[in-house]
């Protein structure tokens, strides 16, 4: 991406843009998106960015693909309608059709039998739909390379921009090495079942074996199979199908950290793996619509792991990290109930020791430090101001502007009631960007609905705040909630120090007994 081209107003949010941080971690489809973003904010004037550049950038994305036509279209944006079409692109296109017939020939008998629904049901309830039970058939005319050929056809059809046929193949593909829950049969068939001998009984025990429901029933996964997940999860953000997005974002990670597990991925090619499956998460969470998403997402980015993967090669990550606490801030502790500060205090602490460990930056995340850590008002407010216009230039947080501002305002005055006992409703104001009456109004409804210990005096025209005393449950969580890691630490340790004991009293032995003998 181009720089700036001149000191406009725009020149705050392009140098806050993170599309070249992301873009190395996305798929190259995944990036149309957002350079179609980045063209309508050029367009308001809101980034300075050139179209131009842009455009080109677009076009240097699409030649790696088989988008030919739409890369035609870049090209005369670029270098006007009336351009000559390179022989070069001209030959691209012929090269692909010539490509999609031969893998469509290739793979014809097996789509031919998933379409034939009849014979596709008795196979799968014949535990037979599987890549052996189906090239053992001589009558379905399918080999293992028939059956290559069609994943290779799906992929192709992605890289062709139809998104929606690529799916549906690979899921068709996928469903070869899955083994999902049987359906229960009649209590006429159970009986039945009960009259056969008892190697039908030892039958249906294998069958009822089912693969991981975390991962599309998968029964096993290997590195290439992992390259289909990402392919599926690839297809359902593209498709903009966000509840499958999530459930395919599920069976990546799972994928992931099983062939972690059991060391089919080195520990450096997993932290790879799972520094993509971040960036490719921004789309899913960002894009929920249940409301659940943004706690997912602090979970996930917060778990061991994948917090590794954020220090040591996205810090960038932390804006959206930052921003998911703070949204989700108030509404994790309302649902943990009796609990919800120790629940909030918990949250704005694990973001704290993260941003601590990321060596990055920005208005969000320095709004949030200012506050939590430094309780510079005067310095928050600032960064507020700023907040705004990253947000609304951000792909995956434009959407959430105004729910972020109101946010960050409830924490403004959450963090400026800790530290008086009497707030002046006009400073107040100030510290908020409202006048007095919008202030006191704003403040009445946030202690009706966010169960506030404070009061307003109209009299003196302040704010009032309550106590704010911890009850005993807070105080017992917040000191036993660390106990049980504490104490598996302790017993590593220990166990640690014993061996150690024991192999220098080993040592002493041997080195006695040497001596002896000499």
């Amino acid at each position: 991406m181009t720089a700036p081209t001149d000191a406009t107003p725009a020149t705050d949010a392009a140098a806050y843009d993170l599309t070249s941080n992301i873009s190395p971690y996305l798929d190259l489809h995944m990036m149309f998106p957002l350079l179609e973003y980045i063209d309508s904010l050029i367009s308001s004037g809101s980034i300075s960015y050139n179209a131009m550049d842009v455009a080109q950038a677009r076009l240097e994305l699409l030649k790696p693909t088989h988008m030919v036509d739409y890369a035609m279209d870049i090209y005369r944006e670029v270098h006007g309608e009336n351009a000559q079409i390179p022989q070069e692109m001209e030959d691209q296109k012929a090269g692909v059709f010539k490509k999609l017939e031969e893998l469509k020939d290739g793979q014809a008998a097996f789509e031919e039998l998933c379409r034939n629904e009849e014979a596709r049901a008795n196979l799968v309830s014949s535990n037979q739909w599987n890549v052996q039970s189906i090239t053992s058939n001589a009558s379905y005319g399918i080999t293992a390379e028939t059956i290559d050929n069609y994943y290779k056809f799906a992929k192709f059809n992605f890289d062709c921009g139809d998104y929606q046929q690529g799916r549906d193949m690979i899921e068709n593909y996928l469903s070869l090495f899955a083994s999902p829950p049987k359906q229960r049969k009649e209590d006429g068939d159970d009986e039945d079942d009960e009259l056969a001998g008892g190697d039908d009984n030892r039958n249906s025990s294998e069958e009822e074996k089912t693969g991981n429901p975390n991962m599309y029933y998968l029964t096993s996964v290997d590195t290439t199979l992992l390259q289909v997940l990402w392919g599926k999860l690839s297809c359902e953000i593209l498709v903009e199908d966000w509840e499958e997005a999530a459930v395919a974002l599920v069976a990546v990670k799972t994928a992931i950290e099983s062939l972690a597990s059991s060391s089919k991925l080195s520990p450096l090619d997993a932290l790879h793996q799972r520094t993509w499956l971040l960036h490719w998460s921004l789309f899913v969470f960002w894009n929920d619509a249940s409301g659940k998403g943004l706690e997912s997402m602090v979970d996930l980015f917060t778990s061991e792991k994948y917090l590794q993967a954020i220090t040591t090669h996205a810090p960038h990550l932390l804006r959206y990290l930052t921003a998911a606490v703070l949204l989700c801030k108030r509404r994790a502790a309302k649902k943990a109930g009796n609990n919800s500060n120790a629940e909030g205090r918990r949250l704005l602490r694990d973001l704290v020791k993260v941003m601590k460990q990321c060596e990055y930056s920005d208005p969000i995340v320095e709004f949030v430090e200012q506050l939590s850590v430094k309780f510079d008002f005067e310095a928050a407010q600032s960064q507020l101001a700023l907040c705004e216009k990253v947000l609304s230039t951000d792909f995956f947080l434009c959407k959430q502007t105004e729910l972020f501002m109101e946010e960050a305002r409830v924490f403004v005055f959450e963090n400026y009631c800790r530290i008086h006992h009497k707030i002046d409703l006009t400073t107040l104001g100030e510290k908020l960007a409202m006048d007095r009456n919008r202030a006191e109004r704003w403040i009445v409804d946030l202690i009706r609905n966010a169960l506030l210990d404070a009061k307003i005096d109209s009299e003196e025209g302040c704010v009032v705040m309550g106590t704010g005393s911890t009850s005993v449950y807070e105080k017992v969580m917040d000191r036993t909630k660390e106990l049980t890691a504490r104490s598996g630490g302790l017993v590593v340790n220990l166990r640690s120090y014993m061996n150690d004991v024991k192999r220098d009293k080993i040592r002493k032995e041997r080195k006695a007994r040497e001596e002896a003998e000499y």
